[in-house]
């Protein structure tokens, strides 16, 4: 197995890395909107949030040598599902033609109290 860490991602705040390869998988940790260099969480509208956290899988993404057309699967955790269209509208960025599976739920709290937490499992078998 093998670990994934890059500084241009928010360092984990908690006994966990930011992302696994595993059996020609990256299990990535889910990532909030925290800035890579401060640990301050970024911006305070789900749109604003939504693109740091595309920004931090994007980092693991590179890290790990692949691209988002590798994302197999994402599970997104909204702190307000009233939140979903314009969340959806910015998550649909980090994407070209090629969508993975998703789930995304409401939750009733996240870390420092952000509005969103993508988790990422991604194929590296051709890389």
């Amino acid at each position: 197995m093998t670990i994934i860490q890059t500084n241009q991602a928010p360092k984990a705040i908690g006994p966990y890395v930011q992302g696994r390869i595993a059996n020609g998988f990256l299990f990535a940790s889910g990532q909030v909107p925290l800035d890579p260099e401060t640990g301050e969480v970024v911006g305070k509208t789900i749109e604003d949030q939504t693109k740091q956290v595309v920004k931090n899988i994007t980092a693991i993404l590179k890290e790990a040598g692949i691209t988002s057309d590798e994302i197999v699967k994402t599970t997104c955790f909204l702190k307000n599902m009233d939140d979903f269209v314009a969340f959806n509208g910015v998550y649909g960025t980090l994407f070209g033609d090629i969508l993975p599976a998703r789930s995304a739920v409401e939750v009733a709290r996240l870390p420092k109290d952000v509005l969103v937490e993508i988790e990422i499992i991604a194929d590296v078998s051709n890389k």
